[in-house]
């Protein structure tokens, strides 16, 4: 149950990949990959999140956050 509960490691990836997303997005250049890579990373870790929590608005957060992320993969895609 405690493995369940304990969405701290979600949490800090999720901000890590936000991080490195800027980074990304101050650097320039050719982006798309990286950018797509990145999208992917914090659907997986919004995943894992939605999954493991029992709070209903984190459960609710972690559900509109995939949305925000496929929107984002939208527009990335345009990049490549």
């Amino acid at each position: 149950m405690a493995q369940r509960v304990d969405v701290a490691e979600e949490l800090d990836r999720l901000q890590m990949h936000v991080k490195e997303t800027a980074n990304i997005l101050k650097k320039g250049g050719a982006v798309g990959r990286k950018l797509d890579f990145m999208m992917q990373e914090l659907n997986r870790e919004s995943n894992t999140l939605a999954s493991k929590s029992i709070n209903a608005d984190i459960t609710a957060s972690a559900v509109e956050l995939k949305v925000l992320i496929e929107q984002m993969r939208e527009q990335i895609q345009n990049l490549e």
